[in-house]
């Protein structure tokens, strides 16, 4: 009997171990994701795409689309932060704002951009704290958004000074959906937004983790992940509980626009489609196979197409 108490106490303990071992890795990996260095270092690794749509090109809307452009300073929290203004071609129809996700930059937004230009809309793309061009945080560290919305008021202030300016449409994707959605929860100037296009957001930072547990390819990822759950909280002092926004989204009273792939390995999609479910309001969405912020490359014909269904519901 003893022996067989021996045993199970050794498998028992053995398993607590390779779940706390393989949890604390994932927190810390996760901890390390939110400084931009790391992930700079990757990127910069990388050859960047020729074509102005594709993700990872680096150049300036005049360079990239050949659209007249003005450099303007939002005065964030931090201090200055450069953003691109690309005024309407002719009579301006709306205006709108793009905010790129983690270790972005404002070219990831010509997608959104080519899209908005096209259809007569002025478009500010901005930079927020810990981009090149904008302070560093005084952490060294990304919130997930709930550090970073401060920054896209001082855009939205820009574009929308009173609340009897037109109403703005805000396109966000990856981190920029979370950076968002913070900033609808939280912001004065909330209201001043009318409409909101997401692709690939990030709407939970638990899914998020989840997702990376299952992506491991290790046993045991809901263990893992609730692990990794417990690792952040010394890791960083961000209330990362609070980083899930899908009730505010799923509560926004006025168009929504919603593209994510399948494939995506670092964004769930889950979240994405049970927040079209729960929506009441006027909802585009397009569902593709594609990777991380992919779904434009896999099939630029429908997407387009619902991009411009949904901008057709704006009023």
């Amino acid at each position: 009997m003893r022996i067989v108490v021996f045993i199970v106490t050794l498998v028992a303990l053995a398993f607590i171990g390779f779940v706390g071992i393989n949890g604390y890795f994932l927190g810390h990996a996760t901890a390390a994701l939110l400084k931009p260095g790391p992930i700079a270092a990757i990127l910069a690794t990388a050859e960047p795409p020729t074509d102005p749509l594709a993700l990872g090109y680096r150049g300036d809307p005049m360079t990239a689309l050949s659209l007249p452009f003005q450099t303007v300073t939002l005065e964030t929290p931090l201090g200055p932060a450069e953003a691109w203004l690309v005024p309407a071609a002719g009579v301006e129809v709306g205006r709108a704002i793009y905010v790129h996700g983690i270790a972005g930059a404002r070219e990831d937004g010509y997608r959104a951009l080519s899209l908005l230009h096209e259809a007569g809309w002025s478009v500010l793309l901005i930079s927020y704290r810990n981009d090149s061009s904008a302070p560093a945080a005084p952490d060294g560290s990304y919130g997930f958004g709930l550090t970073e919305w401060p920054d896209l008021e001082a855009a939205v202030a820009k574009m929308a000074p009173t609340d009897s300016d037109p109403k703005l449409l805000i396109a966000a994707e990856s981190m920029g959906g979370a950076i968002l959605g913070q900033f609808l929860a939280q912001s004065p100037l909330a209201t001043r937004v009318q409409a909101v296009a997401l692709d690939s957001p990030a709407i939970s930072f638990g899914a998020v983790i989840d997702h990376l547990a299952a992506q491991s390819g290790k046993p045991l990822p809901g263990l893992m992940a609730w692990t990794a759950k417990q690792v952040l909280p010394f890791k960083t002092a961000l209330p990362f509980a609070q980083a899930d926004v899908s009730t505010t989204y799923q509560a926004f009273p006025g168009p929504l626009f919603l593209a994510h792939g399948s494939g995506d390995r670092i964004v769930p999609i889950g979240p994405s489609q049970s927040l079209a479910a729960a929506r009441t309001g006027q909802t585009v969405t397009i569902w593709t196979g594609a990777d991380h912020l992919g779904s434009y490359a896999e099939d630029p014909t429908a997407y387009r197409a619902a991009f411009q269904d949904f901008l057709s519901n704006i009023p």
